[in-house]
């Protein structure tokens, strides 16, 4: 009884064990079984994939360069009137309101000219003054020199009696004591009014001088008061447009209290910062000239046409200017000034449709500089940052070239060494490209045709 309870355990286990080996027997022989029943894939052929590319042919040309630079239309003359003299204002143009165009020599306003009229007269009477003190010297001079001639004549008389009377008396016992005495005292008072003439005579030119310095002085005045006068009046000095405002009739105006501030609209001007590398490389100088002053500025700037576009309307129609001059340099932003300039007829543009180029247009100019010497022109995507342009070989594969770019215009970089005539070069935008990398190339130039 013992015994079989032993082994009733053992024969279990077995037939556990028996039953988990057949179950592994049986996955192995199915997963063989199904193992063969699928097929090996096919073998993968192994090929170089190309990349596609769009190229041209290059070849060595000039162009010429086109500066660009951006500023504001400016009149080239403004001017802030301010009264010269203090007054109540009585009159004003019934235009004087901003952005009305005065024509040239008409009246702005008018000062109340009562006290300088006043003024004036005062002035004149003084005038007329001096100018007869000044004859009545002269006039008395003419008559005191009549008079010396006379009293010179009377002394000389008296000095004769005199020398007739003491000889009388000195020698010929003839006479008295007192009758020469009182010959020598008329001979003395005669001697002594001649003298005084004479000195008054001496004092004439002096005289006359001080009064013709006053007269002088009150012609000065009398200019002055005139001067004063006809500032009464304020006309305007050219064909003026209005830009602002601050007068009104019966307003006390003082010397130097600016009222009005008036435009020239008849010559525009803008002025155009640029990089001053492009301006040492590519602006236009003359070259140099001895009847030219030898100053240390930019002298010599060529006078070249240069077009200009509203940024607002930069499809619409454009305008012409001259280069004028270079205004400054400034060393902190490296920028170089210059000005361009644009006559009234040429700012009125042509057509019915065109807008005038007027003061305030914020402007595109395009300023043409000197020629590139044999260089080749590339779309801007197809030089890398590096400098490095991407080429395909007669093989077909690419090549990497370092460039030398010269200038970058527009959508186009200029390069002036590391191509050579007839290479083909990249224009697809590549990132890092593999060297000797196979191509599928196309013609650029033949695709834009058929897009176009």
């Amino acid at each position: 009884m013992e015994t079989n309870g032993i082994n009733r355990p053992k024969k279990h286990v077995l037939i556990r064990i028996f039953i988990c080996a057949l179950i592994l027997v049986v996955g192995v022989v199915g997963m063989k079984g199904l193992a063969s029943l699928k097929k090996p894939p096919a073998e993968a052929k192994k090929s170089e994939r190309a990349i596609k590319v769009q190229t041209v042919a290059v070849h060595p040309r000039d162009y010429p360069v086109v500066i660009t630079g951006y500023g504001e239309a400016k009149a080239l003359t403004l001017v802030d009137i301010a009264a010269e003299i203090s007054g109540k204002v009585v009159h004003t143009h019934p235009a004087l309101k901003a952005g009305r165009i005065i024509p040239s020599g008409e009246v702005l306003f008018r000062i109340d000219p009562a006290d300088y009229e006043a003024g004036l007269q005062e002035a004149r009477a003084g005038v007329a003054q001096w100018q007869n003190t000044v004859a009545r010297l002269k006039k008395q001079l003419a008559n005191d020199i009549r008079r010396l001639t006379t009293l010179e004549r009377s002394a000389q008389l008296a000095d004769t009696e005199f020398e007739r009377v003491k000889r009388l008396f000195e020698v010929d016992r003839v006479g008295t004591r007192s009758g020469m005495d009182q010959a020598e005292r008329a001979y003395n008072t005669a001697r002594d009014q001649a003298d005084q003439m004479a000195q008054a005579i001496s004092l004439y030119p002096l005289q006359i001088k001080e009064a013709e310095s006053n007269l002088i002085s009150a012609k000065a005045r009398r200019s002055i008061a005139a001067t004063n006068l006809s500032r009464c009046t304020v006309q305007v000095p050219f064909d003026a447009r209005i830009k602002t405002v601050a007068l009104e009739v019966g307003q006390f105006i003082s010397p130097g209290q600016a009222v009005l501030a008036l435009a020239d609209d008849s010559v525009l001007e803008i002025q155009v910062p640029l990089d001053s590398r492009d301006a040492r490389q590519w602006l236009q100088f003359e070259a140099a000239d001895d009847k030219r002053p030898a100053t240390a500025w930019f002298s010599g700037l060529r006078a070249v046409a240069c077009t200009i576009r509203w940024t607002e309307d930069k499809s619409g129609s454009g305008w012409t200017g001259t280069l004028n001059r270079v205004v400054r340099f400034d060393q902190q932003t490296r920028t170089l000034t210059v000005a361009v300039q644009v006559p009234a007829e040429a700012a009125m543009g042509s057509g019915s449709q065109s807008l005038p180029l007027v003061e305030g247009m914020f402007c595109q100019v395009q300023i043409p500089g000197r020629t590139m010497q044999q260089v080749y022109r590339l779309p801007r995507q197809a030089v890398s940052f590096e400098n490095n342009a991407y080429l395909a070989n007669p093989k077909g594969r690419l090549k990497t070239v370092s460039v030398t770019v010269d200038r970058i215009e527009g959508d186009y970089a200029y390069v002036g060494s590391g191509l050579g005539p007839g290479d083909r070069v990249i224009v697809t935008r590549l990132i890092d490209p593999l060297e000797n990398a196979l191509l599928e190339m196309a013609d650029a130039a033949a695709a834009k045709e058929n897009e176009s």
